[in-house]
């Protein structure tokens, strides 16, 4: 056995478990934003865009039966074809604008069925992640913790003493823990 215990790296055991604890710090808030960042997305998806497009939907159908109306009473009333024409070209725009409003319904709801077939996966592997962060590496932290004292107690344990022996040599004497 060595004549005193050789330790020489405690200290980049003691950096490396303050850089773990300081990457967990920072990971787990990073991991629960995405989590937030999706929940969020989905909102916006599913309630506020779906809202504002259903309303969109209405409000230009409506406008379209109003350019239809009144397209209709000027045919039935003989009015100029200038008029007729400027109002089917009313027509027209509104049913631009409402099949523009359809096909962004269309566009939300493929969205939404991407976004979770996407993101689901992707999900799951960043709640694998939270929860090795949230075990494996607090488990780490105090593995090495533990790690940290028992190379202190190690290191406090007294050198073996030398006694002179009747010969003139020394005799070792083991220091028992």
């Amino acid at each position: 056995m060595a004549d005193k215990a050789q330790i020489t790296s405690v200290e980049a055991i003691e950096s490396f478990r303050a850089a773990l604890i300081i990457f967990l710090g920072q990971a787990r808030p990073v991991l629960e934003e995405v989590g937030n960042e999706l929940s969020r997305t989905r909102v916006w998806l599913q309630n506020d865009q779906r809202m504002f497009w259903d309303h969109e939907l209405r409000s230009r159908s409506r406008r379209l039966e109003e350019a239809r109306q009144e397209l209709f009473n000027a045919t039935l009333s003989h009015l100029q074809t200038g008029t007729t024409a400027m109002l089917q070209l009313a027509v027209q725009r509104s049913q631009r604008a409402v099949n523009e409003a359809e096909t962004k319904l269309k566009f939300l709801k493929r969205w939404d069925q991407e976004l979770e077939n996407r993101a689901a996966p992707l999900m799951k592997q960043t709640e694998q992640l939270h929860g090795f962060l949230a075990i494996d590496l607090t488990r780490a932290v105090g593995y090495l913790d533990q790690a940290l004292r028992a190379l202190d107690a190690y290191r406090n344990i007294a050198a073996p003493r030398s006694t002179m022996v009747p010969g003139g040599e020394p005799e070792k004497t083991e220091v028992q823990p």
